[in-house]
């Protein structure tokens, strides 16, 4: 008696602990699937600087050509802020590049500022990613600061009048940003600023 009640409780522990299994992999399968649904998607970010004049910063690009953001006036400029070492910096990267492309010969410029990263890695990972924007690395810290910066990737979309109209945190997409480019005028506000390349 006792040992058939033995045996009739084993199966009971068995199936258990396999429902229990099942439970914790399918809530795993869950977060995956939410997380790769999600990856790379940027989120609209309330931020100080949305809606102000958008701070002024010059650095060298990896060419050494020096890159000054008031030269830019009268172009879409997209401030993206990235690391290498980011996974979702490296994700958006094809989409920034897809913008880059869609909008050659319109005033619409990207710079790209490194973020806790080194000089060596970002000029391998733009070489290996063949990135066409300008990207500076060194000396960035005060330009994060004043863009309010606390971690990567964070974008900001300034109109050509010098206001920042937009800003992400998370990957952006080369349709986002177009988006926020046609909410705020499109092309036809171009060409008013006063800058000078």
């Amino acid at each position: 008696m006792t040992a058939s009640s033995g045996e009739a409780a084993a199966p009971r522990v068995g199936s258990k602990l396999a429902r229990n299994a099942a439970i914790v992999v399918g809530i795993v399968l869950v977060a995956l699937i939410a997380l790769l649904a999600t990856r790379g998607t940027s989120t609209p970010i309330s931020s100080q600087i949305v809606g102000q004049a958008a701070p002024d910063f010059t650095g060298a690009d990896l060419d050494g050509s020096t890159f000054r953001m008031a030269n830019h006036r009268g172009e879409w400029v997209l401030v993206n802020f990235f690391a290498t070492w980011c996974t979702p910096c490296r994700l958006e990267n094809p989409q920034i590049q897809q913008f880059v492309d869609s909008h050659k010969g319109d005033p619409v410029q990207v710079v790209s500022i490194a973020f806790s990263d080194d000089a060596d890695s970002i000029r391998d990972y733009w070489v290996n990613e063949r990135n066409t924007w300008p990207a500076i690395s060194n000396d960035t810290g005060l330009i994060a600061l004043n863009y309010g910066v606390t971690k990567v990737p964070e974008s900001y979309m300034v109109a050509p009048s010098g206001l920042v109209v937009a800003g992400f945190f998370g990957g952006v997409t080369a349709a986002g940003l177009d988006k926020v480019i046609t909410d705020n005028g499109g092309m036809a506000v171009a060409g008013t600023g006063t800058g000078t390349k």
